[in-house]
């Protein structure tokens, strides 16, 4: 599979490491009053989706940037590739 990295271009997926569902970036606010549940939800319960998914990949063997890649679980087609400092940084500035 190859990873059409934003910075670099084209890599072989073998220089990344999968780090799971790209909500993994979301951590809970370990002040609210329900954060024993949340942190709960965010650590044992995960969806096992077929089709399209969004999730953390880290470029391990290269320039150790964290992407976000949106592929399709079923037949490993990659839509969307992006930094996800990028990613961050643009939720942060739509709240």
């Amino acid at each position: 599979m190859i990873i059409d990295h934003p910075l670099l271009g084209p890599r072989d997926a073998n220089e990344f490491v999968y780090l799971g569902d790209a909500n993994l970036i979301n951590r809970p606010d370990w002040t609210e009053k329900d954060a024993d549940k949340q942190f709960y939800e965010y650590l044992y319960l995960r969806d096992n989706p077929s089709g399209y998914h969004r999730e953390l990949w880290y470029h391990e063997q290269g320039d150790r940037s964290w992407l976000i890649v949106t592929r399709n679980t079923s037949t490993h087609e990659i839509k969307q590739v992006e930094l996800a400092k990028d990613y961050h940084l643009e939720k942060s500035k739509s709240k």
